[in-house]
């Protein structure tokens, strides 16, 4: 039976952080595909396999299993080299962006200095990592550098620039006193000496084109079909000719070489003995206790015999839209938007969507070598049929809206219909997302109803969808929001935003009304597009344009009225005002149970804001917290837990935050942390489990009141500051608390000690 235990590598005993900003916390969460394994290291009967965005621990033993990621440790995603050595328990990860981890028993160090070569505007990825004793040779794009895993800093670095052109080295190993690196041109080396860092002092020991290489009882390379063992001066083919070589490993016994159909072993001699298939391609592989084990690009780690081992996790890294359901059910679309929103991409990698059944990730086998184009931007739960999903394919030729059937005897999703409500047409009617209604009728939005959008209502008696045309001209819409029996909808191409009344009959068109807000109702002049909606609980519609925060009050009544105005928020600082978000892009906002805002800025993180939006309680962004990119495309937030999802383009996180589902009576009220400790804890205690709106007043042992606030939202978090705002005595404080007419109590106790 596997185990999967959501902790830091069995070589770390605690997480000490050594950069200026703690970025992880208990209160984050990943929700990474573990499947594209891009490497592997042996440690006494364990696999450490590092993939996109974390890495995994795996003890064959007792299948085991530890994730490390940047919501628990890390620093970064997009890993692009791994090597761990496994007498010091070291391990070192080189990401896309050229910085690195380096993971000892003690510590997870952040490195951002890496040497970069004079000149060079090239990609900083690092390419390979090479582990030899206390030191690494890391090779990038141009070059390679030693680290020193003890000091944890560079040494020399060699830059292979010839005739003004820096030349790539794919990989490089330390054998012996020397560096051997292989490149495009050739298999080069040079002792570890004062000369190292003079490319022209480097010997070609071998020329070629060369991708692979690495050492440990010998030195192995190879080109992308061959594969040579190297010993002074002597290079011996392998007696193989392999197809498309993707690694090659050395360990103290074997020789293990795999390419895009099998996985080769030799023993240190170069003699073959083993050939082993597990399915379907890898990245690379390792033996274990005489046993094979290979990292795949789509399933994480497999035996010979096909079982597969990895943390759970969707399918793919893509993500774009989440929808939540009830039993923890989610559904996630992996499409991108492009040229003002209008455009399709097609992701290489053609992805679908994921769906999670509250357990586990499902990913339907549809997709797995389909040729059809899919740009998936919205996927949903049939209000009508709980057992299928409907998705929107946002492309040109196999555009459409997709229905599929959930088969449980498999855990898959069976292919239902397509409906091409436009034949041979390549570009318009492109679907983007779904909305449905309390009766469980169900809309779509559709962009490029030749020049304008559409709404589409999904006619159950004919199962196809009926199309109304808007009359206000707008090629591109987003997804729908349905507040008071509106369908609120941004349009990204023009400086607009439409509210469509279907009137409760939604297969009747003829009733319809569209109400438009334009610049002149207030939007910024600058703004080239609405983007993003949301309605809070005052019923204030929260509208994100690529140029700033609108609010239009009392929206539903107001949408209908002769000239509905939308304000900016102003905040005073200093007697003056600014506006917030001024020239944003807001990608996407959402409210919590406590009706604080979640705002979206393309490139500027995600932040948490007060009801009325004129206080930050959270700014996350790439550099402080998990986040994977600072723009996050959607954000959802499950009211009856608090969890808030964040996904992005490389992957999803999520946040515990302290506000779940509440109401006009208290919870229960926890206050954390307690006691406070001073020399452990120098931030705000929090309370939770509030009324919505909780009148507080905190008390010393003597009665006297030293603080007093008013909560919303189901929490509050004191500064331990008095009256006067000088941080209290230490002693025992009591927390008295009503809610906002007095027919609710509670009460709670704080220790301080300073």
């Amino acid at each position: 039976m596997k185990k999967l235990y959501i902790i830091s590598l069995g070589i770390l005993a605690s997480l000490q952080w050594t950069n200026a900003q703690t970025i992880s916390s208990k209160k984050w969460t990943d929700l990474f595909s573990y499947n594209n394994v891009l490497a592997m290291k042996e440690d006494n009967g364990k696999i450490i396999a590092a993939t996109e965005n974390g890495i995994f621990y795996y003890t064959t033993s007792t299948g085991e299993i530890t994730k490390l990621s940047k919501a628990n440790g890390l620093h970064d995603v997009k890993i692009t080299a791994f090597d761990y050595n496994s007498k010091t328990k070291i391990g070192l990860i080189g990401y896309q962006n050229g910085s690195m981890d380096v993971i000892t028993p003690q510590e997870i160090k952040y490195v951002v200095d890496i040497p970069i070569a004079a000149g060079y505007n090239g990609s900083k990825k690092i390419n390979h990592i090479s582990i030899t004793g206390d030191q690494a040779v890391v090779s990038v794009g141009y070059g390679v550098s030693i680290f020193n895993l003890k000091k944890k800093e560079f040494g020399d670095s060699a830059f292979f620039l010839s005739g003004g052109i820096y030349e790539t080295a794919n990989e490089a190993t330390i054998f012996g006193n020397k560096v051997y690196a292989v490149t495009n041109t050739g298999l080069k080396s040079h002792e570890m000496d004062t000369t190292f860092p003079v490319f022209s002092t480097w010997t070609t020991e071998i020329p070629g084109s060369f991708k692979h290489i690495d050492s440990e009882a010998g030195l192995v390379f190879s080109s992308a079909t061959a594969a040579f063992m190297y010993n002074n001066g002597t290079a011996t083919a392998l007696p193989i000719t392999f197809g498309n070589i993707h690694d090659v490993v050395t360990t103290t016994d074997n020789i293990i070489i795999t390419d895009q159909n099998r996985i080769y072993t030799f023993n240190s001699n170069g003699i073959a003995q083993t050939t082993v298939s597990v399915g379907e391609e890898c990245n690379t592989a390792t033996m274990v206790g005489g046993k094979v084990y290979g990292g795949t690009i789509l399933s994480g780690i497999k035996d010979e015999a096909n079982s597969t081992y990895k943390p759970s996790g969707p399918y793919l890294n893509y993500a774009y839209k989440i929808n939540l359901y009830d039993n923890n059910q989610m559904l996630v679309s992996s499409g991108a938007r492009g040229d003002r929103y209008g455009s399709q991409i097609i992701n290489p990698e053609n992805p679908g969507f994921y769906y999670f059944n509250g357990t586990e990730w499902l990913y339907s086998s549809y997709f797995i070598g389909n040729s059809t184009a899919f740009n998936i931007l919205d996927a949903v739960i049939n209000p009508m049929d709980n057992n299928e999903v409907l998705f929107t394919n946002y492309t040109y030729f196999t555009q459409g809206i997709y229905k599929m059937k959930y088969n449980s005897t498999n855990k898959d999703f069976d292919f239902v219909k397509h409906y091409d409500l436009v034949a041979n047409d390549a570009y318009y009617y492109r679907p983007v997302g779904f909305v449905s209604d309390n009766q469980n009728n169900l809309f779509v939005s559709f962009g490029f109803n030749f020049g304008n959008g559409s709404i589409g209502i999904y006619d159950k008696s004919a199962d196809n969808f009926v199309v109304k045309k808007f009359s206000f001209t707008s090629d591109a819409v987003q997804k729908p929001l349905l507040y008071e029996g509106l369908l609120w909808i941004p349009m990204p191409r023009t400086n607009n935003f439409m509210v469509y009344d279907y009137k409760n009959t939604p297969t009747n068109t003829s009733d319809d009304v569209e109400y438009v807000l334009k610049e002149s109702n207030g939007f910024a002049g600058n703004s080239k597009g609405t983007l993003s909606v949301a309605i809070d609980k005052s019923g204030d519609a929260w509208i994100g344009t690529d140029s700033g925060l609108r609010i239009l009050s009392n929206a539903a009544t107001e949408i209908k009225g002769t000239n509905p105005e939308v304000n900016p928020i102003i905040i005073e600082q200093g007697g003056l005002g600014e506006e917030l978000f001024r020239d944003a892009q807001i990608l996407q906002i959402e409210v919590d149970a406590g009706d604080h805002k979640w705002v979206s800025i393309d490139g500027g993180g995600v932040y948490y804001l007060s009801a009325d939006g004129q206080q930050t309680i959270k700014h996350f962004t790439k550099e402080n917290s998990p986040l994977p990119t600072n723009s996050v495309t959607d954000i959802k937030v499950d009211r009856k837990t608090g969890k808030v999802y964040f996904a992005t383009y490389s992957g999803i996180v999520a946040y515990q935050s302290d506000v779940s589902d509440v109401n006009s009576n208290f919870g229960n009220v926890v206050v954390y942390p307690n006691p406070v400790v001073y020399s452990n804890f120098k931030g705000k205690v929090t309370i939770k489990g509030l009324a919505e709106k909780t009148n507080i007043r905190i008390a010393d042992a003597a009665g006297n009141v030293v603080h007093s606030a008013v909560a919303r939202g189901g929490y509050y978090e004191w500064d331990l500051n008095n009256v006067k705002g000088t941080r209290v005595a230490s002693g025992i404080y009591f927390v008295l608390m009503t809610n906002e007419d007095g027919s609710d109590k509670a009460t709670a106790k704080i220790a301080v000690v300073n």
